[in-house]
């Protein structure tokens, strides 16, 4: 049965609301019996009884729905999709007892759970659902459409591959056993001592500004997550983070495996200057290896952008390719 979730009605998000859109808030259960809850947006110009083209929005990872992904969503439905931006399981306004976990089954599952809820509406065309994932939700938005060929089209937007920077660190700077087994030690401890007690929370991002000797990619998060741009009161990147043991489940997953048997629609963005590019370039490699259908397959870098630039539009708010996401999506849906 469905979860009872106690859900705001009053416009937090981080962007203002579209005067060419309806919103209202849903709630839909995947197959673990986790509720989750989406901001819906529908445009206002849709034509009555006609059932259209939707999409489920997802990410970054550790944000909420009321950040980039509920973004991505407004602006789809503007032009004329049903769009969906959901808080995945044990985050945000979604339900899930244990609270700042994360795991690629459970999350995979939530992006499937959001095709479920869209394909049952009156108002979709179940042949025309696709789905958008952003950052770390950009790798599971590909697992999932590996594995559930209803997603008839899939934006990734400036991903990570969860499962390969938790495993091997960023740059797969600890790509060893000996730095594996180091850090399993560590979280082994960490479940020991924190057993029946309030788990410990990894931490967020650091406060804005970041040091000046900080990476320049913990720089733009800071910017993004610390500050009025994209600060929300429900977002782990924007608050305590994660908890210590919430997402060991990625570092001993490798779970893009079978994204060539992928037969619908990819189109996959990423900033020039991001610094999960690779992670994008390699996934996509890996997608074309023997691809069953590499014509429907798409990488697209975007001049001068970086990681967070594809959150928001970045500075100037030009960042992200809208052109051709919509083009994308008008010729698959």
């Amino acid at each position: 049965m469905a979860q009872e979730l106690k859900l705001t009605q009053d416009w937090d998000k981080v962007f203002a609301l579209s005067d060419k859109v309806d919103h209202q808030k849903v709630t839909f259960t995947n197959l673990y019996g986790i509720t989750l809850a989406a901001d819906l947006y529908k445009p206002k110009a849709a034509e009555p009884g006609k059932k259209l083209a939707a999409l489920a929005c997802a990410g970054p990872f550790g944000a909420v729905k009321e950040q980039c992904s509920g973004l991505y969503a407004m602006h789809m439905a503007e032009q004329g999709y049903l769009a969906i931006a959901f808080d995945p399981s044990f985050t945000g306004e979604s339900g899930g007892e244990v609270r700042y976990v994360a795991g690629p089954d459970i999350n995979t599952e939530d992006f499937m759970a959001a095709v479920d809820y869209l394909s049952n509406r009156d108002d979709v065309d179940s042949e025309r659902v696709g789905i958008i994932g952003i950052c770390g939700w950009g790798g599971i938005a590909l697992n999932a459409a590996a594995a559930d060929p209803r997603i008839k089209a899939t934006l990734v937007s400036t991903m990570y591959d969860m499962s390969r920077v938790n495993g091997n660190g960023y740059f797969d700077a600890d790509d060893s056993a000996e730095k594996r087994n180091e850090s399993r030690r560590q979280i082994a401890a960490v479940r020991t001592a924190e057993y029946g007690k309030e788990r410990s929370l990894a931490g967020g991002c650091l406060p804005y500004p970041a040091p000046d000797d900080a990476p320049q990619f913990v720089k733009d998060y800071s910017a993004y997550y610390k500050t009025d741009r994209g600060y929300h009161a429900r977002s782990l990147n924007s608050n305590g983070g994660w908890t210590v043991t919430g997402t060991i489940g990625y570092a001993n997953a490798r779970f893009l495996r079978y994204t060539n048997e992928i037969e619908n629609a990819v189109l996959m963005i990423h900033g020039s200057e991001a610094h999960s590019l690779y992670f994008g370039r390699d996934a996509f490699a890996h997608m074309m290896y023997k691809s069953v259908n590499p014509d429907n397959k798409e990488f697209y870098v975007v001049p001068g952008a970086t990681h967070c630039d594809l959150y928001d539009g970045g500075a100037n708010g030009d960042k992200i390719p809208w052109a051709k996401i919509e083009g994308f999506f008008a010729q698959n849906l």
